[in-house]
C-alpha cells in the first residue's frame, strides 16, 4: 500500500537534500522521493545511496525522480517519471518486480496514458503555482481534481502536488485524490508531519473518502 503523505526532497546542494531527508524521516514520513536536478548522474547516484540509507533506518520508502536505472541500482522502493522522462512500460522491464513507478499528469489524457502502462500511482498537478518546478503545467485547482477524477474512475492512487499547504489538504482531499505530496510545506516546518498526515488521513474525513470512492465505482 502506497503511503498517503510524500515528501519531495528539497536542498541547494545534495548534503542539504539528505539532511532534509533525515529529518523527513525522523519526525515520521513514510516516503520521501529524492528530487536532485541539474546534477550528474554520478552525484544523483552517490546521493541516492546515501538516502537509501537513511530511510532504511526508518523504514522509509525511497522513491528516486526521472532515473529508473539509479533506483533499481540502490534498490529504492521505486521510481517517479515525469512527463518528458522513460516511458513507465520501458522502466517496468529494467525494475523489480515490487519496485513501484509513479508518473506525472496533468490532464484527463495524462492520467489514461499512464493507467494504460499500469503504473502504481499518479502525482498529478500542480494544485498551484509553485517555484519548485520549472515549465510549469497549467494549474489545477480543486476543480481540477474533481472533473478529471469525475471523468477517470480509477482505483489507481491519485497524489496531488503542487505548491500545497496545509490549509489546503481537508478541501484537496474531498476531491477524492488518495494523498498529498508535499515539498515546501515540510521542509519550512518538519515537525509539522504529524499534523499533515492527521489532516489526510483524519476521521471524518476518511468517511468521505470512502462514500466519495464508491460513487466512482
Amino acid at each position: 500500500m502506497i503511503p498517503t503523505l510524500h515528501y519531495i526532497s528539497q536542498g541547494s546542494t545534495p548534503k542539504e537534500h539528505l539532511e532534509n531527508i533525515q529529518k523527513a524521516c525522523t519526525s515520521g514520513v513514510e516516503l520521501v522521493q529524492l528530487r536532485l536536478k541539474n546534477q550528474s548522474e554520478k552525484v544523483v547516484l552517490e546521493t541516492a545511496k546515501k538516502a537509501r540509507e537513511i530511510t532504511a533506518n526508518y523504514q522509509t520508502r525511497l522513491i528516486i525522480n526521472d532515473s529508473y536505472k539509479i533506483a533499481a541500482e540502490v534498490k529504492a522502493d521505486g521510481v517517479h517519471l515525469g512527463k518528458t522522462d522513460t516511458s513507465p512500460t520501458v522502466a517496468r522491464k529494467e525494475m523489480a518486480s515490487w519496485q513501484i513507478i509513479g508518473g506525472t499528469a496533468n490532464t484527463l489524457e495524462d492520467c489514461e496514458a499512464l493507467i494504460a502502462q499500469k503504473v502504481d500511482y499518479i502525482g498529478m498537478g500542480p494544485f498551484r503555482f509553485t517555484e519548485t518546478k520549472e515549465n510549469l503545467s497549467p494549474v489545477l485547482g480543486l476543480n481540477g481534481y474533481l472533473t478529471i477524477l469525475e471523468e477517470l474512475k480509477t482505483s489507481v492512487p491519485i497524489i496531488a502536488i503542487g505548491g500545497i499547504v496545509a490549509d489546503d489538504i481537508t478541501g484537496i482531499m474531498k476531491t477524492g485524490v488518495y494523498g498529498i505530496a508535499v515539498s515546501g510545506e515540510i521542509t519550512r516546518n518538519f515537525n509539522g508531519i504529524p499534523t499533515l498526515k492527521k489532516l489526510i488521513n483524519g476521521g471524518p474525513l476518511q468517511e468521505e473518502r470512502w462514500i466519495s470512492e464508491e460513487k466512482r465505482k
